[in-house]
């Protein structure tokens, strides 16, 4: 089993059921592919220190997933990148 920690940021400027809909699609898709999240916090919303696509805050999310291979990972990815409504993630790979 691989495991990794997955921290992803959402838009400040959605409602809340959108919020929750964004990280319910993405928990999907973790899961959809056999991955077993381990761990799942929201972290609340959080100033950045710098401004990301014109945003001074967001809603932060953490997650640590077990994995067999890195199929989950690589479609989160995917996905996490097309989603609007999220600003920024970041994946790493606990093993190494």
């Amino acid at each position: 089993m691989r495991n990794y920690e997955i921290m992803f940021i959402v838009r400040p400027d959605i409602d809340e059921n959108t919020v929750k809909n964004t990280v319910k699609n993405l928990e999907k898709v973790l899961t959809d592919r056999k991955a077993k999240i381990t761990l799942s916090k929201e972290l609340g919303q959080k100033e950045f220190a710098y401004e990301i696509n014109k945003f001074k805050s967001g809603y932060y999310f953490l997650y640590n997933i077990e994995a067999n291979d890195d199929k989950a990972v690589k479609e989160f990815d995917r996905v996490a990148r097309l989603d609007e409504t999220v600003v920024r993630h970041l994946i790493i790979n606990l093993d190494k």
